[in-house]
């Protein structure tokens, strides 16, 4: 075995995930023909490590060589100082680059070595069994495809890797074109607040594969979004967002489509109801120093009179101590424009109030931290056809064009009224009397 197969010397790559894992596959490495320790327990170390690499390949869909799957993971997902600087922008400056070097010699080396050789050394076939191994088609739980795709992708190229520097440079094309960890491997997020606890962000693993072309009509709302959203990822000034509007006009739709749309360009989303507000700033501090842009969504955002979690989401924005920093943005949706519930009580009540003003402007405020606000209207009787007929066409639904708009301006009046909602649920419904 090569001397320098060695993991106690690492100096950046350290605290993975699975470090059991990984720290069993060294001992057994190096220790496989070491009559010191009692062969079966060797064995059976390995037949628990081989269980393990198969439960990893069923979460997260692997194929082929799984420990060297293994290893490919662990350097796309572990978060340490080389791979924070070099997602998105590429390989680092300065120093971290040559003890970034002494760790891939480290990895190349456990890469490169035979790992079969433990097999032939307990008399096992074990390892011989997950080398070239075929899931069936399975696919991540954890990741998308393309990323899942993109990570035995990467496996492969480093498997090939002759010299080191190719080593160096297919580990920072990964981090360069789709991120490191968490963030890097996944595009969307939500918050797990348990009292007392801190607060958990954990991935979105099955997400609305909805792009902007599929959203019919809107074309102005959609540019005022488009154009936001690109000079926010291209670091330029960009507005906080709320798409306001009748239900089910496509406002959630257009944001999920806009994460789609960009997450290839580094944008994640995080989406956070209004019970979690306080809980902002703690989302604020682990995500500011990363090299991703954030959307932190709020969906059907609107609150009653007696709720007072705006004034968290009110500080964030605009106006607390701290500065919010320049790779998060808000993006909402609302049936609301003004998002705080008024009553003619309200009136009643400013009546005995000294300071009339002051209460409404408390009121309006939370809307007015939004520098871009899109209006989201129903359509009318012609749009909505024109949407259903688009939709029929786009799944090729084989019906006359007057039959059609007669059988969905049945459903519309029975289903919700107009609206693109609406008319994606008739075209489902007309998808499952074809079925």
């Amino acid at each position: 075995m090569n001397d320098i197969i060695d993991t106690r010397k690492l100096m950046v790559y350290r605290n993975f995930k699975h470090q059991k894992l990984f720290d069993d596959f060294e001992w057994l490495i190096v220790h496989a023909d070491d009559d010191y320790f009692n062969k079966e327990d060797k064995i059976a170390l390995l037949y628990e490590s081989v269980n393990e690499l198969l439960n990893l390949a069923d979460t997260y869909g692997f194929e082929g060589n799984l420990y060297h799957n293994f290893l490919g993971f662990i350097l796309a997902n572990n978060e340490n100082v080389f791979t924070k600087a070099s997602e998105i922008l590429g390989a680092p400056q300065g120093s971290i680059n040559q003890i970034a070097m002494h760790d891939f010699e480290i990895f190349k080396s456990l890469m490169d070595y035979d790992i079969t050789k433990i097999d032939k050394t307990l008399h096992t076939d074990a390892i011989s069994m997950v080398i070239e191994y075929k899931n069936g088609g399975r696919t991540s739980k954890v990741f998308n495809k393309r990323i899942r795709d993109r990570i035995c992708e990467l496996t492969k190229e480093l498997e090939n890797s002759i010299e080191l520097s190719d080593y160096y440079r297919h580990v920072t094309d990964f981090y360069e074109s789709y991120g490191v960890g968490k963030f890097g491997l996944n595009k969307a997020f939500r918050l797990i607040c348990n009292e007392g606890e801190d607060t958990k962000i954990v991935p979105v693993t099955s997400i609305e594969h909805v792009y902007l072309d599929d959203l019919v009509g809107y074309e102005l709302q959609k540019k005022k979004l488009i154009d936001n959203t690109e000079a926010f990822i291209s670091g330029k000034k960009a507005n906080n967002c709320l798409l306001f509007g009748d239900a089910g006009t496509g406002k959630s739709s257009s944001i999920k489509a806009i994460l789609n749309e960009y997450y290839g360009q580094g944008l994640r989303m995080i989406e956070v109801y209004k019970h979690q507000f306080n809980r902002l700033s703690d989302v604020i501090e682990t995500i500011k120093d990363r090299n991703y842009k954030f959307i932190i969504f709020m969906d059907d955002l609107s609150f009653e009179e007696f709720e007072i979690e705006y004034k968290y989401l009110k500080a964030i924005i605009e106006g607390g101590l701290g500065k919010k920093p320049n790779n998060v943005l808000i993006y909402a949706t609302s049936n609301r424009r003004h998002l705080i519930r008024e009553t003619f009580k309200d009136k009643e009540d400013r009546a005995e109030d000294v300071h009339t003003s002051d209460t409404v402007q408390e009121k309006l405020s939370l809307a007015a931290r939004f520098g871009v606000q899109i209006y989201y209207g129903a359509p009318d009787k012609k749009e909505f056809e024109n949407i259903v007929k688009v939709l029929a066409e786009k799944y090729g639904i084989k019906v006359n064009e007057k039959d059609l708009y007669l059988e969905a301006n049945k459903w519309e009046i029975s289903h919700g009224g107009l609206s693109g909602r609406t008319a994606t649920q008739f075209i489902n419904y007309m998808l499952g009397k074809e079925s």
